[in-house]
């Protein structure tokens, strides 16, 4: 037992003669960990601009307000209560909550002033519409004509108009981040592969005597593989811990806004989970990089 301990000290003893810097001593580590920071950031950004899209899809799909276009506060009420009962007697409308005029008043007296609640300035009243499953499209469609039958006066505005440009930006900016990884990876596959180059031209004396002694490529490409593997997860577990500490620190700051659009942008566990086999992910590619690269270089030199 103590001999093979003894073999294995002296394997490690080569390996750094073999490799003599640090773990931490050269850029390698503290490159990687930028770049692992930067991915983590990007790919948490993708997938939680991905989580408010397709939440804001399914909520605003089947939803609608109806606008009581008229300048009378009385007319207005008694076709508020009109239209509101319509609604609820139609097929395609599963429910009906007409907007508190307080609520409205309170929601426009930043941009109107106190005329927003004098009575002097005819607000219309609106009338939140949930509609059935379906098409979406259809029932619109035919809720509009049941409002043409009351009144020229009403309007339907679905929510998913309004907001199909914001849910666009959102989703151009979910590729761009998913873009992002992917140029990430491709980086960190480069700067592997010079590392492994510079640590094979700095060390092709020895390497030439490892020959001698009968060493082969793969065992000599062992040596720079396993060095650069654990420089890989050394920077890898430092950039990984930072990013989750921002992204955590990030959401806590989206939540404190109170606002449901914002707060729509969250980070499920599937997520999570994908965020922590970017590390795992990131130390393969460096091992596996530097294993071709050191090959590939020890067979040119052949």
């Amino acid at each position: 037992m103590s001999m093979r301990r003894a073999d294995r000290r002296a394997a490690n003893a080569a390996r750094h003669r073999l490799l003599p810097e640090g773990r931490v001593a050269g850029p390698m580590p503290w490159i990687i960990a930028i770049m692992m920071f930067l991915t983590v950031l990007a790919a948490a950004a993708g997938l939680g601009l991905g989580t408010a899209v397709r939440a804001m899809s399914a909520d605003l799909a089947g939803r609608a307000t109806v606008q009581v276009v008229e300048a009378d506060p009385q007319a207005r009420a008694e076709l508020s209560t009109r239209v509101a009962q319509a609604l609820r007697g139609s097929d395609d409308v599963r429910a009906v909550q007409p907007v508190d005029p307080q609520r409205l008043a309170d929601q426009l007296r930043p941009w109107l002033g106190e005329d927003a609640v004098s009575g002097d300035l005819p607000i219309p009243a609106l009338i939140d519409v949930e509609l059935t499953p379906g098409d979406a499209a259809a029932k619109v469609g035919r809720v509009r004509n049941l409002l043409l039958g009351l009144s020229s006066k009403l309007r339907i505005e679905p929510h998913a108009a309004f907001l199909l440009p914001l849910a666009g930006l959102l989703s151009a900016l979910g590729w761009l981040s998913a873009a992002i990884v992917l140029l990430m990876a491709l980086a960190t596959g480069a700067v592997v592969v010079l590392a492994a180059r510079g640590a094979h031209d700095s060390h092709r004396g020895t390497i030439e005597v490892l020959h001698l002694m009968g060493a082969t490529d793969a065992q000599i490409a062992r040596l720079f593989q396993r060095r650069i593997g654990l420089d890989a997860a050394l920077g890898s577990a430092a950039g990984f811990s930072v990013a989750v500490a921002v992204v955590l620190l990030v959401g806590t700051r989206l939540s404190a806004t109170g606002s449901e659009l914002i707060s729509a942008i969250d980070l499920p566990w599937a997520g999570w989970a994908l965020l922590v086999v970017l590390p795992v992910g990131g130390v393969l590619l460096a091992t596996f990089a530097a294993r071709w690269t050191v090959l590939r270089a020890l067979g040119r030199s052949l």
